[in-house]
This record gives C-alpha cells, sequence and structure tokens, in this order.
C-alpha cells in the first residue's frame, strides 16, 4: 500500500529533493543532507488512515491537549501538535461548514498564551468551530473545505505544514464535566472521543 501525504506536500519535499540532485557530482555529505531535508519534509506530511470511533466528539488533531477553557459561555480545548506529531486535521462531529475564515497575526510558539493573537484560519460548523493556529515554525495552513460542504465525523478537512495547534469551540451544551481529556493528554485526530456523546 502506498503511502499517504498531506496535500500540496511535494511543494516542500521536492525543491530540497532538486538541491541534492545538483549537488550529488560535487559533494555527496551535501547532497545527502538535502534528500535527508526533503525526506524528513515529506515524512511530516504523512497522512495516515484512521478509523474514527462509532460515536463521541473526536480530536481535530494529533498532539497533547493544552487548551482547556470557558470562553463566550462556550468550552474551548486546544491541541498543541508539535514537529513529529501529524498535521493533518480532521473533523470532529459530522456537520455543513458555514464558514472559512483567515486571519493574520503573529507566530508565537503555538503552546504560549500569545499564540492566541497568531495566525489563523476558522472553520464555522453549524454546532462548533475549529481553529486551525499557525505557531512560531508554521507559516502555512490549508484548508480542505468550503462553505456549504458537508462534512463526515473524521473526514480530513485541512493541514498545518509545521508545528502548531488546533482547537475546537464545542457545542453550547458541552460542559467541562463532560470532557474526557484532561491538559496533558496526548490525543489522535479522527480516533480520541474529547466527549463521549
Amino acid at each position: 500500500m502506498c503511502a499517504r501525504f498531506a496535500r500540496g506536500s511535494w511543494r516542500y519535499a521536492l525543491p530540497p529533493a532538486l538541491v541534492g540532485l545538483f549537488l550529488l557530482p560535487f559533494s555527496l555529505g551535501a547532497a545527502a543532507v538535502a534528500f535527508l531535508t526533503g525526506g524528513a519534509a515529506l515524512g511530516f506530511h504523512r497522512d495516515p488512515e484512521r478509523s474514527p470511533p462509532a460515536d463521541g466528539l473526536l480530536a481535530p488533531a494529533d498532539g497533547k491537549v493544552s487548551v482547556i477553557r470557558e470562553e463566550e459561555g462556550r468550552l474551548r480545548v486546544g491541541v498543541f501538535m508539535n514537529l513529529t506529531d501529524v498535521h493533518v486535521n480532521r473533523a470532529p462531529l459530522s456537520g455543513e461548514v458555514v464558514d472559512v475564515t483567515h486571519s493574520p497575526g503573529k507566530h508565537w510558539p503555538a503552546f504560549t498564551k500569545e499564540s492566541d493573537r497568531n495566525e489563523k484560519v476558522r472553520i464555522e460548523f453549524e454546532e462548533y468551530a475549529v481553529i486551525q493556529i499557525a505557531g512560531a515554525v508554521a507559516r502555512r495552513i490549508h484548508p480542505y473545505v468550503e462553505p456549504g460542504d458537508a462534512v463526515a465525523r473524521g473526514q480530513r478537512i485541512g493541514h498545518i505544514s509545521f508545528s502548531s495547534r488546533v482547537d475546537i469551540v464545542m457545542p453550547a451544551d458541552v460542559t467541562r464535566a463532560d470532557l474526557a481529556v484532561e491538559k496533558g493528554d496526548a490525543v489522535t485526530a479522527g480516533e480520541t472521543r474529547l466527549v463521549d456523546r
């Protein structure tokens, strides 16, 4: 079975590979570094298949839960993705995309409070929202969905290139007591239940 990679990942892997080919006649060491850089970029953008459980509100990203807070009467849960995590994001619940909004901003490390002011893409659904937040290294957010799209639970909805954070603003009826995770817990996009429902 062929490995699957996030959309557009070759744009990051191909340039260093081409540099490696150019350097090959001149320096084996430099060419090897370039090839390894291209391979690392491709490995970073890996996109494995996932098997969503039959029910539950699912994690939108791989990583560790870094944010749990009340915000304007809604619960917000954030997942920090480090460089070794899969960066393809998935829908926590089925629903229709109402809006997709890009907001420019800073590039603070995604695990800090200041990252709330970072560049982000907010994918608004009828009941909830997923917010893709760029980090200090992440400079490219790639949403896969548009307003009007019907999305299934666990479906791919976008990816972020390099370390970053993905938050979910929960449906209005979800409370802190409903959460099946705590800060610091490791979660897997499309498979870990944040809420049993």
